[in-house]
């Protein structure tokens, strides 16, 4: 009776033990089958902010990317283009479009543009004196715009391009060459180059463009007669009007916006070209009084001009 007893505890004891033992194992391989799907998760909810580099025709290009953590797949695209001697990382602090695109779940590329001869970084859109620069920006930020596409599994039909005075400018070329690419431009401060408009193809294309009518770099009145320099461009009203006739818009509404600062000495009235038998539109911000700035960065603070932006490109990715 003692053995037997001795016996049966003894399997009891071993049984207990094995059973215990195999909980914890199994208990263990939960956790560590848990704390793998989280770093996963966590992995794959990661916001990045990373400085790239891109080889555009055997030329060593850089760029800032900023993709916000929880972005869905397929997400659209916008590119945030500096003025001359400006850089990405400028544009990227005063334009704060990182805090838009949190809010919004897009991602965004800052690219940068190479030095001149004078030292001064810039978007070749054919200055007067940058005759001698070959580098092919549109094809660059074009082929760049298709890398990252693919790369982050972003949307095609919902890439757009927006940029600060020389970076403006770029939006324009970009708007008549890459149409395929670039699916709609809001460039601030920016003119449209004599050249481009005369070479310009038929592209429908949504345009947003912000400009002061007291900005004495990107004059409102336009420069035909090249007194500046920088070449002939058209005046603000002609381009905007340009645009319109490329959208075959031809229904206008004009209204005067909040004047919410009265201590920023401006105001904004904003145009609005459409058609009923297109989504397509081509809004002006005309900051009356305004000079050469990004609203709601600098000079005018009636609105968020990177807000405004995001709000126009958005209205295109919910239309189609």
């Amino acid at each position: 009776m003692v053995y037997s007893k001795n016996a049966q505890t003894l399997t009891f004891t071993i049984k207990t033990k094995l059973t215990l033992l195999l909980f914890s194992f199994s208990f263990t391989l939960f956790l560590v089958a848990c704390s793998s799907a989280l770093a996963q998760e966590e992995t794959e909810s990661e916001e990045v902010l990373s400085y790239n580099n891109f080889n555009h025709e055997n030329l060593n290009r850089d760029y800032i990317l900023y993709i916000p953590a929880g972005i869905e797949e397929n997400a659209p695209l916008v590119f945030v283009l500096h003025g001359y001697s400006g850089s990405a990382n400028l544009i990227r602090n005063y334009s704060a479009m990182n805090a838009v695109a949190k809010k919004n779940g897009f991602a965004v590329c800052y690219p940068q543009g190479i030095k001149d001869d004078n030292g001064y970084t810039f978007w070749n859109v054919g200055y007067d004196f940058h005759q001698n620069q070959t580098v092919n920006d549109s094809d660059f930020l074009n082929s760049l715009a298709i890398y990252l596409q693919k790369a982050y599994a972003l949307n095609p039909e919902h890439t757009f391009v927006t940029g600060m005075s020389n970076g403006g400018d770029m939006c324009y070329r970009l708007a008549c060459e890459h149409p395929e690419t670039f699916k709609a431009i809001a460039p601030v401060t920016g003119c449209m180059m004599q050249w481009i408009y005369d070479d310009c193809p038929k592209n429908a294309i949504p345009v947003l463009k912000i400009n002061g009518d007291n900005d004495t770099t990107t004059l409102w009145e336009g420069d035909l007669e090249n007194r500046d320099g920088y070449g002939a461009y058209l005046p603000t009203m002609d381009t905007f009007n340009f645009w319109a006739t490329q959208n075959d818009c031809t229904q206008l509404v004009s209204e005067e916006l909040p004047n919410d600062n009265v201590t920023d000495g401006s105001s904004i009235t904003k145009y609005i070209f459409s058609r009923n038998t297109s989504s397509n539109k081509v809004i002006l911000y005309r900051v009356n009084n305004g000079g050469h700035d990004w609203p709601g960065s600098t000079g005018n603070m009636d609105i968020n001009s990177s807000s405004e932006i995001w709000r126009f490109f958005q209205d295109i990715v919910d239309s189609k």
